[in-house]
């Protein structure tokens, strides 16, 4: 199969071209060549801009096309339309963020997705993210009828991950110690290992899979407390868990998400790590097992410098006071 991905050397789009090649497929990326270039050697890799630098794809064909660095629609539709007959089916790489209510748990492929006011708004801040994604989606929909298919995946996760988002919990799990666990140890996450996700992208594509898919994991609900747990016994960890209450931690000044990766307290949150994915397994979608993922990340970012700089997780300054002050608490 001839492949063209859009992007195609950061995080998943590495990933998405690993399995491609592994697969036997012809890979041709399209993007800047600003991130990691060479990365590819063994790849036909094609440069432009999304804006307005097209023009190179103009003339060639593809079984398939991934776009995998899509987020406003101007641009996603003037490439859908540009690859309309030049390609066979296309993937767009989508979200879970573009569900208006994560109030409710359980969101399925049917729910309401959010709008925005101004459509022409090229700002992914303040709450336009997923708005503008569904308004991406759309606009693949509109150009490819029936040759569409949308992912929407949750946390994508493992190596290579610029976030740091789920990276932290096995490299704070490897530092030993008393490590600050939030919130309730009952409460549910969701994740997807990158190259589950492009394994499973890719046997979509061959079999000319169509339709919108929920794409997080594992296939079993997941608490808070087992995967902290499974971070410690997957590398053979000394440290302890500290259970701190959400209320303790939000007057501490702790943040979700970002200095607390995987922790949303708040019922508006309840269905961000609770999202339906009945579809996508009934797809074929699969799991490796959750202590290779925690493996396969920690291998990874131990490769890093010592003095990389962490975009998301608690300082050892931070989380050491707020353990004392817990403890002092009583």
């Amino acid at each position: 199969m001839k492949l063209l991905i859009l992007g195609g050397t950061r995080f998943l789009g590495r990933h998405l071209v690993e399995s491609a090649l592994a697969g036997g497929h012809r890979v041709t990326l399209f993007n800047r060549g600003q991130t990691n270039p060479g990365l590819f050697p063994q790849v036909d890799e094609l440069h432009g801009d999304r804006d307005g630098g097209l023009d190179i794809l103009e003339g060639r064909s593809w079984d398939a096309v991934i776009d995998t660095c899509g987020y406003f629609p101007r641009l996603v539709r003037a490439s859908a339309e540009l690859l309309d007959e030049a390609v066979g089916h296309y993937t767009f790489i989508s979200s879970v963020s573009v569900y208006a209510d994560f109030s409710q748990t359980g969101i399925t492929e049917e729910a309401p997705v959010g709008t925005i006011e101004d459509e022409s708004v090229e700002d992914i801040g303040g709450g336009n993210y997923g708005p503008l994604k569904a308004l991406c989606e759309q606009a693949v929909e509109a150009a490819m009828p029936g040759r569409a298919l949308i992912l929407r995946p949750g946390l994508i996760v493992g190596p290579h991950d610029p976030s740091d988002r789920f990276t932290y919990w096995p490299w704070r799990a490897a530092q030993g110690g008393q490590v600050l666990a939030p919130g309730d140890p009952g409460s549910q996450v969701q994740f997807i290992h990158a190259r589950d996700l492009a394994d499973w992208n890719l046997r979509l594509i061959e079999d000319g899979q169509a339709g919108v898919y929920n794409a997080v994991g594992p296939a079993e609900r997941l608490r808070m407390g087992a995967f902290l747990e499974a971070c410690l016994e997957a590398i053979d960890s000394d440290a302890s868990l500290t259970w701190v209450e959400a209320q303790f931690l939000l007057d501490q000044g702790v943040e979700p998400w970002s200095e607390m990766p995987l922790w949303l307290p708040g019922e508006e949150y309840a269905g961000m790590d609770s999202v339906d994915i009945g579809k996508a397994l009934a797809a074929g979608l699969t799991f490796r097992p959750l202590k290779e993922t925690i493996g396969d990340t920690l291998d990874w970012a131990q490769t890093r410098p010592a003095d990389h700089e962490w975009r998301s997780g608690l300082r050892p300054e931070k989380e050491m006071k707020v353990l004392r002050a817990w403890e002092e608490r009583g």
